[in-house]
């Protein structure tokens, strides 16, 4: 028996939230469908979004990496789609573009994976479909909750460790920093 899926609600900002999507148009109506329910989900959420178009979905993670380093975004939707062929090489692209965008967000990155992996192209096409399953939405969702994580976690310290020699001069000094006579 099939249990019933929970979506979290959406995502809220207190200040402007900017996606860049990352997408892979090897199966251009397939990326079309993802792109479209990013943006309603992106939209809908008051957020702001750039697109750049990569070749395949070995290269969405690089080019994440590359605006991360480069830009200004606070979060990713990596997009695309990769069925299964009569090749070891689905299994190379599904495994790396995975890997690497999960390695990207253990270091901190805010990315909503909607890459699809399926066997067919009816999968596919149901997967994108913002009528039906959204997965281009949900990826977005994704993003921006972990957005909203950041955020909420950016300023907080937990106060384990050493304090720097900075502070502890300002600590044990007067009001201006100098330390007390």
């Amino acid at each position: 028996m099939a249990g019933t899926e929970y979506t979290l609600p959406r995502a809220a900002f207190d200040k402007p939230v900017k996606l860049l999507i990352v997408a892979a148009p090897f199966y251009r109506d397939i990326a079309d469908n993802l792109i479209a329910g990013a943006v309603a989900e992106i939209e809908a959420s008051g957020g702001t979004y750039d697109l750049v178009e990569v070749p395949g979905a070995l290269e969405v993670p690089t080019a994440i990496g590359i605006a991360e380093r480069l830009s200004n975004f606070d979060g990713y939707v990596a997009l695309g789609c990769v069925i299964r062929g009569e090749t070891t090489h689905y299994e190379t692209v599904c495994n790396d573009s995975s890997r690497a965008i999960q390695m990207m967000g253990l270091q901190g990155l805010c990315i909503g994976n909607g890459i699809l992996t399926v066997e067919n192209r009816a999968q596919a096409e149901v997967r994108a479909d913002p009528a039906a399953m959204n997965k281009g939405a949900g990826a977005a969702a994704a993003a921006l909750h972990l957005i909203a994580l950041s955020r909420k976690w950016g300023g907080q310290s937990k106060g384990v460790g050493f304090k720097p020699l900075s502070e502890t001069i300002r600590l044990a000094g007067d009001n201006d920093g100098n330390p007390s006579a």
